[in-house]
């Protein structure tokens, strides 16, 4: 399958996998890490107070690694020796000091407002696609405030934040139709702003809405005053954040592949501790997994999916939960019915363009394909085996995975690219599908 300039390979050099077919139902328990998106947030919320915080169960995978080593380069004592417990204390934020931000956009757009309130230039930079994501909207918001920054000539990476101990704050106006991480980001950090922030959005509709609410959230609870009740537009008055303990829940979106695999094999797949109201988007594949033939019941146990034998399309808006379509789309390539996933344009800017990369690869093992502007359509089609690229996009590896609990010989680039968010993904999806776990 031919590959664009995102080569699928990863920190260690591309590792070829073959997705493991299920021969029976698959019948699993598995717990998930905790979530990237409450632990990433935890971490930044945690270098800004006034005093020490502890995360629970927090993730421990490529991203919140970066996150945590930027803040500490920054300054902040970051302690991640024990799995199930990091510990924060705030320190003096001061350069010279370099962030790799690796090929998350959480690192990339929450850590530069930080960098903002040390004293001294911090530089960042990343692997080659992360200098395509976009950044320049948060840029040049952050200079709109009082920071200044040196920066690509597209506004993003690579660049240096010269941070003069402080920011000013104030109202920005920025265009995040891109991702909510740019106004996330700009939030985070604004309780230690001199004037806080006014945040103003004016454009498209911004994707990915309920992590903005997931952000308001924790910084109400960490002691903040939020105000996000006008549509696109959220304030954070100035003060100083207090310590407290984060209790990290699992990170529901992960949980996608491993759902989607009761309703590919007619199983049954049970994940612990799912909570029972949380602002995490990945909640919604209790909705979607359900449209699409699946039976999921939330007990006391946690959330209990069960495959019904059949798998069927789905006509959905997927705008809230943009990082759930590979998934989703792997399931719709299996499906009896076509399939209309749209609202979710934003994807292309993620690790990899993953529309025309999800239309690439799917239809290189024989899928009806349509590429739209803002999603996918998908018609019953039959399958075969074949090369599949990642491009260095575990979401890409968790659908290609998926297609492969019914297609034998489904063949990836690259399966280490899932360290991002689950070192452990191949060898726990490869005990599931064989009925080890």
């Amino acid at each position: 399958m031919a590959q664009d300039s995102a080569t699928p390979t990863t920190r260690s050099g591309p590792r070829p996998w073959t997705a493991p077919t299920a021969a029976t139902p698959v019948r699993a328990r598995v717990r998930l890490p905790g979530s990237k998106s409450i632990t990433a947030r935890a971490l930044v919320l945690s270098a800004i107070a006034a005093g020490p915080s502890t995360l629970r169960y927090p993730l421990r995978a490529r991203d919140t690694e970066l996150m945590a080593a930027g803040l500490r380069a920054m300054g902040a004592e970051v302690d991640s020796g024990q799995d199930e417990r990091w510990t924060v204390r705030p320190g003096r934020l001061a350069g010279p000091a370099h962030v790799d931000v690796g090929l998350s956009g959480t690192v990339m757009r929450f850590v530069p407002p930080v960098a903002g309130l040390a004293d001294g230039p911090i530089t960042f930079d990343g692997d080659p696609h992360a200098r395509q994501r976009p950044l320049g909207p948060l840029v040049d918001a952050l200079r709109s405030i009082g920071v200044r920054i040196d920066s690509a000539d597209t506004g993003g990476l690579p660049l240096t934040v010269h941070g003069a101990g402080g920011v000013t704050g104030g109202d920005v106006t920025i265009d995040a139709s891109a991702s909510s991480q740019l106004v996330s980001g700009l939030l985070l950090a604004a309780p230690a702003f001199d004037k806080g922030i006014v945040v103003r959005h004016v454009g498209p509709p911004v994707p990915s809405a309920p992590h903005l609410r997931m952000t308001a959230q924790m910084l109400r609870e960490a002691g903040a005053t939020v105000d996000d009740s006008t549509r696109d537009v959220w304030t954070v008055e100035p003060g100083g954040l207090s310590g407290r303990d984060w209790d990290i829940e699992p990170d529901l979106s992960g949980a996608a592949p491993f759902l989607a695999a009761a309703l590919v094999t007619g199983g049954q797949v049970t994940v612990p501790g799912w909570p029972r109201t949380t602002t995490q988007p990945g909640d919604r594949l209790r909705e979607l997994l359900t449209a699409m033939g699946g039976e999921c019941a939330l007990t006391d146990d946690g959330l209990v999916v069960t495959g019904t034998g059949a798998v069927h399309g789905l006509d959905a808006d997927l705008s809230e939960v943009g990082e759930l379509t590979p998934a989703i789309v792997a399931l719709a390539a299996l499906a009896d019915s076509p399939s209309r996933l749209t609202g979710v344009g934003h994807i292309r800017g993620h690790e990899t363009d993953r529309i025309a990369a999800l239309a690439r690869e799917l239809t290189g093992l024989g899928a009806d394909v349509t590429e739209l502007d803002d999603g996918l359509e998908l018609r019953p089609a039959t399958l075969h085996g074949g090369d599949f690229a990642t491009y260095e996009d575990h979401r890409m590896a968790h659908a290609a995975a998926v297609v492969g609990l019914a297609v034998p010989g489904v063949r990836l680039s690259d399966i280490a690219c899932t360290s991002k968010t689950m070192p452990e993904f191949p060898e726990l999806w490869a005990s599931i599908v064989e009925g080890t776990h």
